[in-house]
């Protein structure tokens, strides 16, 4: 029988393209996770509503968990927060976790042993590839994304609210990961061979958050 799996649904491109990767090597039976901060009613770090959160979820016909953060939460709130989801879906029979993560060691290693206290495992489908590689291929399966944060330390504003494709990825500064893998941005996926339909939006204000991050308001 095909394992059943929590995902770690970020609406983002990498989490998309980690999704289909799933999908490709036949699992079916999955489980939505994402991170919303209750105080916004937005997901957390790309800062998409919750309403388009939702539509994501139905047009990629799985669903959808979400675990709601303060936005002031201590990492111990948001770490117990985080176990007692992962627990609640251990009790129906799922025994691992996926995550679209890249190279980052360290979140790697926490993921790990987090969930190894839980007898849990991670699974990372995209675990070690390329990410000028994973940039192209996105594009090329056909993934339509907006970014919809940009760290200022990294980025210019400008970056904010642009469709990811492969100009943006030539006008990408020099040292900026094509995946944003460090932070640099963050993105809405809206389209691609994993959802049943488009997920549509109109595009609102930039505004900056704590004199760092730029966000593009979906609507």
């Amino acid at each position: 029988m095909m394992q059943k799996i929590l995902f770690s649904w970020s609406c983002g491109k990498d989490s998309a393209l980690a999704l289909h990767e799933l999908k490709l090597s036949g699992v079916r039976d999955i489980i939505l996770l994402t991170t919303v901060t209750k105080d916004y009613g937005r997901t957390s770090m790309h800062g998409v509503r919750e309403a388009l959160l939702e539509l994501q979820a139905e047009s990629l016909g799985y669903p959808l968990e979400k675990a709601y953060i303060a936005a002031k939460s201590s990492n111990e709130s948001y770490e117990k927060t985080m176990r007692d989801i992962n627990l609640k879906y251990k009790n129906q029979g799922v025994s691992t976790v996926a995550f679209g993560d890249i190279f980052l060691e360290d979140i790697r290693k926490y993921r790990e042993d987090k969930l190894a206290l839980m007898d849990m495992k991670a699974l990372f489908p995209l675990w070690g590839r390329s990410s000028e590689e994973l940039a192209h291929t996105f594009i090329e399966r056909g993934f339509k994304a907006i970014i919809t944060c940009v760290d200022s330390q990294a980025l210019d504003k400008e970056f904010a609210g642009r469709i990811y494709d492969e100009q943006l990825l030539k006008d990408l500064p020099a040292g900026v990961d094509p995946c944003g893998e460090n932070g640099e941005f963050h993105t809405f996926v809206f389209d691609g061979p994993i959802f049943s339909k488009r997920i549509p939006f109109e595009k609102g204000e930039i505004v900056l958050r704590e004199n760092r991050f730029y966000f593009c308001d979906l609507i």
